[in-house]
């Protein structure tokens, strides 16, 4: 008799593409989601022929390929899937034919690349490996950019309301009012935070650069990845995610 393989409710939700694995914790935590007509716990695993629903839809396995988007994401644009929610969300602006979702965020107030998909499983690899790669952002601020800034902004910054103090992270003056900054971490509105602790107030900011995936499209614009980039995303994610076990292997 061939052994019946089970599967996390949330990892279901996210390899059929409805949603990631964080989103579906959510989903199921609210009560949202049942398995064969039961609300069930968080952690409870299906079989290939028990019937999933979400708000009451039956969620089936029928992906037969994902979709990978850069997105130039305009300022004003909320990255959320709940658009009963938020009037200008993520969602509704591309009006994608496919069920997609972000990966990550980026606030409402700034703008740039984003990444979209309904692959679940890239998503969470990317957020699990967040403190692995990089993200670069140009800003400009309210006053003229010192050296002493620079070197402090760089050399990491305590934020108290977080119980974090920012990461050592590339810096580099390129106007006045300007400057380029290069994140591996990805704490809630971080660079504004760090801009407030040293007195400046963020005027624009807007991100150019995810790992390999360069910002190149026109502002509100969306394209597929190419498989050159996918591929070497890929290749990214597997670094990070060794390192990840590593260092998580190394602090036991």
């Amino acid at each position: 008799m061939a052994e019946v393989t089970l599967k996390r409710i949330n990892k279901f939700l996210s390899e059929v593409g409805y949603c990631s694995r964080r989103e579906a914790d959510k989903l199921i935590d609210a009560g949202r989601v049942t398995i064969n007509g039961v609300v069930p716990e968080m952690g409870t695993k299906i079989a290939p022929d028990d019937v999933v629903t979400v708000d009451g839809e039956e969620i089936k396995n029928t992906k037969t390929s994902f979709v990978y988007l850069a997105f130039n994401k305009p300022i004003g644009i909320v990255c959320t899937t709940d658009t009963s929610v938020e009037k200008d969300n993520i969602i509704d602006f591309i009006n994608y034919p496919k069920r997609i979702f972000p990966i990550g965020r980026l606030d409402k107030p700034s703008e740039g690349l984003i990444l979209l998909t309904d692959d679940g499983d890239i998503v969470n690899k990317i957020l699990r490996a967040s403190n692995n790669h990089e993200k670069e952002y140009i800003v400009t601020v309210d006053k003229p950019i010192s050296q002493t800034f620079i070197e402090r902004m760089s050399g990491g910054i305590p934020l108290e309301e977080l119980k974090k103090t920012t990461k050592k992270c590339e810096v580099k003056k390129i106007g006045t009012y300007k400057f380029k900054i290069i994140l591996t971490q990805g704490l809630n509105r971080q660079i504004r935070r760090m801009c407030d602790y040293l007195n400046y107030e963020v005027q624009t900011l807007k991100r150019v650069r995810i790992m390999n995936i360069k910002l190149d499209m026109p502002i509100g614009e969306y394209r597929e990845l190419t498989k050159e980039e996918f591929k070497e995303l890929n290749t990214l994610l597997e670094d990070s995610t060794k390192t990840f076990i590593k260092n998580k292997k190394e602090s036991h």
